[in-house]
């Protein structure tokens, strides 16, 4: 059974493998895998553009998404004409000859990857470049292009029991729908808590202050220490949860500060901190 395995910590926005994917797709007829994709509207592999944080506390992170072949793929009980179907291999296909173009399996699939084709009157989506993988492409690769295109190697395809190890570091897009995705993430950006901590008496920054960082609800404790810029970072933290941040500086008073809800990255700004007075 395929997967594909995405690191998102080498992902660096190329777009190469959402352009590929229209090379080998655009104007270029698969049957039966596929028929050609529009030029413009389908993006079968799509780049998405993530920016976080606030200025000047900011990062970019970038998701390429795809059909998810899943092993419950919601879209194939959707289709009246039986057009869609799971490969042996975990690769699930729409037969461009069967499809009539209900669009059922477009509101069927909870993350919006198939897309309808005007022209033909059929639905499209990612193939994973089946016809790749069976060697009926013009040339011998044998891994889909979006793969062979990344020169940072963050899309990866593979068998399963090869991939055992990076599956058991890795997340599923939206694991609440229940489909059993077999696109695998590593690295999907969680949400970090930042700030600046400074003297507004000396207008210095203050390095080397140990901050606290609580989880309000089970009491762990992450901490780490100012830079020489007065800034503190916590990543991967959990999504929309309660913390709390300390600060302390021998010879300052300390700052507590609660209830930081990571709805979204937060940006805490500058944090005066004043001398403790004696």
């Amino acid at each position: 059974m395929k997967v594909f395995v995405i690191d998102l910590r080498y992902c660096n926005g190329c777009y190469n493998c959402q352009i590929s994917c229209k090379d080998e797709h655009v104007g270029n007829d698969w049957t039966p895998y596929a028929k050609p994709q529009p030029e413009v509207g389908h993006f079968w592999c799509k780049v998405e553009y993530i920016e976080r944080g606030t200025f000047p506390k900011v990062k970019v992170a970038y998701i390429p998404k795809l059909c998810n072949h899943c092993d419950n793929p919601p879209c194939i009980p959707a289709c009246d004409m039986k057009a869609i179907y799971k490969r042996d291999d975990g690769l699930v296909l729409i037969d461009p000859i069967k499809c009539n173009g209900c669009k059922k399996c477009i509101s069927a699939c909870p993350y919006g990857v198939i897309y309808f084709n005007e022209t033909l009157n059929i639905a499209q989506k990612c193939t994973g470049c089946a016809h790749l993988v069976d060697g009926k492409g013009p040339s011998d690769l044998k891994v889909p292009r979006c793969v062979d295109a990344c020169p940072t190697e963050a899309l990866k395809f593979y068998e399963e029991e090869e991939a055992k190890d990076l599956i058991s570091k890795a997340e599923v897009l939206n694991p609440e729908y229940n489909t059993k995705p077999r696109v695998y993430y590593i690295g999907l950006p969680k949400r970090f808590i930042t700030g600046s901590v400074y003297d507004p008496e000396d207008d210095e920054c203050i390095e080397d202050a140990l901050v606290t960082l609580t989880d309000m609800k089970t009491g762990e404790k992450i901490t780490t220490r100012t830079d020489i810029f007065g800034d503190f970072w916590f990543e991967n933290l959990k999504i929309n949860h309660p913390y709390s941040v300390k600060i302390e500086k021998d010879g300052y008073s300390a700052i507590e500060i609660y209830n930081i809800v990571t709805e979204k990255d937060v940006n805490l700004g500058d944090i005066k901190m004043y001398k403790a007075r004696t």
